[in-house]
């Protein structure tokens, strides 16, 4: 199948009707974002295949810090189709307040607040979960960014700063005083990174005390668990992150089961290692394709370089993926790694598990 028209078919959209403030969604399936990953190519490539939102790559509340090219990358939001979401992430309420003031002069239409990140370097600083500890300085960081902006402001959490501090209903109560707009919380807490089951007591247990929007988030990669979460917690929408990484088509499945009625009991696949169904070759050769393309417009010679990991994801599940890793590892220009990438899906069969 080489139509790329046909790729941009907009999928059934999931039966919860889902809004953050004045902003109406075509679903309910979001894009996490994720430092290194969500930047502009991805998270247009997600929306196409079927994420109601795409939330940008977390950028840092110091703009003393926003000279990098990093950094004015992921503040480019150019050309981008709205609704924009925008993640800052610090633990200063007058630095995360101008932090907001100028991705919404920047052109984002919502502003997120990272109190989510479990990474060293982030929480060393009182930064990203670690301030899930200080119940008082979150209220004063969110009541900040609130009042310093014309736009919703939603929350990104963990459960707590570990299984013995599981905080989040505090937080959320402090949240929904505050003024935001919509919670998203990831169920593990910061100590367990991502080495235990996400659980969802939690979402319940703030689903019956608060009445923002509310988002799951953690271990959702098929419509079936999609279902059952969103049954047993009355969360109002799906934020997916690792498992849309090489599979960016899992919001149009994802949504299909939905609007089908997929049962929330019947057997799923744990995910991100063995989905349940693949698209055929030459469609994810496309999609790969055209994603590559838009890397190296956006990035310029080191797209390449930022192009590696994605193509990992898009072929893990083919014969000779490690091998072919580290071949187009030592790729240097986007002429050949795009070649090596267009001769690898030709040579690949299709496999059994794989269906349009």
């Amino acid at each position: 199948m080489n139509d790329r028209s046909s790729l941009s078919q907009n999928p059934r959209p999931p039966r919860r009707p889902f809004a953050i403030g004045p902003y109406q969604f075509a679903n309910n399936l979001i894009l996490a974002p994720m430092a290194g990953i969500t930047d502009r190519p991805f998270r247009t490539l997600c929306r196409r295949l079927g994420a109601g939102l795409a939330v940008a790559e977390m950028v840092a509340a110091n703009t003393a810090l926003w000279g990098s090219r990093k950094s004015l990358r992921r503040l480019d939001y150019r050309g981008e189709q709205g609704p924009i979401a925008a993640q800052i992430v610090g633990s200063n309420p007058a630095e995360m307040a101008e932090a907001a003031k100028v991705n919404v002069g920047l052109g984002a239409h919502i502003i997120d607040i990272n109190m989510g990140c479990p990474a060293k370097k982030v929480c060393k600083v009182a930064a990203g979960s670690a301030l899930l500890r200080d119940e008082l300085l979150v209220g004063r960081i969110l009541d900040a960014v609130v009042a310093a902006v014309d736009a919703p402001v939603t929350l990104k959490i963990r459960t707590g700063w570990s299984p013995e501090h599981r905080n989040a209903l505090q937080i959320a109560r402090i949240a929904q005083e505050a003024g935001i707009a919509a919670l998203t919380v990831h169920g593990r807490t910061r100590a367990c990174h991502y080495g235990v089951p996400a659980e969802y007591d939690t979402l319940r247990a703030i689903r019956e005390s608060v009445a923002m929007p509310l988002i799951a988030n953690g271990d959702i990669a098929t419509a079936a668990q999609a279902r059952r979460i969103l049954d047993s917690t009355g969360a109002d929408a799906i934020m997916i992150g690792r498992a849309a990484q090489g599979r960016p088509w899992i919001f149009r499945d994802i949504a299909a089961g939905l609007a089908a009625g997929l049962a929330p009991d019947e057997p799923a696949s744990d995910g991100i290692h063995a989905p349940s169904g693949i698209p055929p070759n030459d469609w994810i050769k496309d999609i790969l394709s055209a994603h590559l393309e838009e890397l190296y417009l956006f990035y310029g010679p080191h797209g390449v370089r930022i192009a590696r990991k994605h193509i990992a994801w898009y072929c893990r599940h083919l014969p000779g993926a490690a091998s072919f890793r580290e071949d187009i590892n030592r790729t240097e220009t986007p002429t050949d790694q795009l070649s090596r990438v267009l001769a690898f899906f030709d040579q690949c069969p299709d496999t059994e598990n794989q269906a349009a």
